[in-house]
């Protein structure tokens, strides 16, 4: 959706034919590299890159970036100096994804290839950090989505942390509210699937509301990771309600008001009653 969701897969897995079908058409008609400099969008990046690097160890530490889109993350870090392995199931982000890293000629993506968050070509133990910040609600059914955390705790290190990142049960209804689509008689189904079962999807050709997905009680995620064997370290708000932030653009361009904002958002980030009002929301786990 045009706030919250418009794009939002940066990170999409294998699911069935159809469902796979339905995801690489949305992403021919967005454009996933640049979505992140736009918009609400940049809260929801400057927010993930501080969590991330609150818990992320030294470099030259290895990370897989499973979903990682176009790179926006995974480029991110390798020119921190750590050694970034991507993975997406979506050709053309791939593809991005390595034109990119070969325009930051010293600071290289160590790999960018096609694969499936349930599959990992990867050995045990062979990663310090991962990163899920997609595959969680591009997965539809709760079986997969265990698949693959039990992938990356499989190929993460003991000790080392993974951060999942999950669309909240009540996205649409906020981002409809904020963005002036709630009456479309058209998105009205949309919603009453998305808050009884948090099973997303879009009959429309409107990518605007985006495409199949699954969206999270915060607490859902929580027992998803722990099912997989993950220790719960936390689970945050990434946006919480700066998402909502009434003329966005121009209090994110002030440099004082932008602080502002981050500051109220980290000081709610972990209260329980403000959890699913975040477009998406964060946990954080360690094997």
């Amino acid at each position: 959706m045009r706030r919250a969701l418009a794009g939002a897969c940066q990170f999409d897995f294998l699911m069935t034919d159809q469902s796979q079908s339905e995801m690489l058409r949305h992403y021919e008609q967005v454009s996933e590299s640049s979505r992140l400099s736009s918009g609400v969008f940049q809260i929801e990046r400057a927010r993930t890159e501080e969590l991330v690097l609150r818990r992320l160890p030294p470099a030259p530490a290895t990370v897989f970036d499973v979903g990682g889109g176009a790179g926006a993350y995974a480029l991110w870090l390798a020119a921190r100096g750590y050694v970034v392995h991507l993975i997406d199931p979506v050709p053309k982000h791939v593809e991005q994804a390595r034109t990119a890293s070969s325009r930051q000629a010293e600071f290289p993506l160590a790999s960018a290839e096609i694969g499936d968050a349930r599959r990992l070509s990867f050995s045990d133990n062979s990663a310090d950090a991962v990163l899920l910040l997609g595959p969680l609600y591009h997965l539809l059914e709760r079986e997969h989505r265990l698949q693959a955390l039990r992938e990356t705790h499989r190929v993460v290190r003991p000790g080392g942390f993974v951060w999942g990142a999950g669309i909240s049960r009540f996205a649409s209804l906020f981002d409809s509210l904020a963005a002036g689509f709630f009456s479309d008689p058209v998105f009205a189904p949309i919603l009453a699937r998305d808050l009884s079962e948090g099973q997303h999807r879009n009959p429309t050709d409107n990518p605007v509301y985006f495409t199949d997905a699954y969206f999270h009680r915060p607490g859902e995620l929580a027992r998803e990771f722990l099912a997989a064997g993950f220790h719960v370290v936390e689970v945050v708000a990434i946006e919480g309600p700066g998402w909502l932030a009434r003329d966005f653009d121009r209090s994110w361009k002030e440099p004082a008001q932008r602080e502002r904002l981050l500051e109220c958002v980290r000081k709610v980030e972990r209260e329980p009653s403000i959890l699913g009002a975040s477009a998406h929301i964060m946990c954080i786990g360690r094997k």
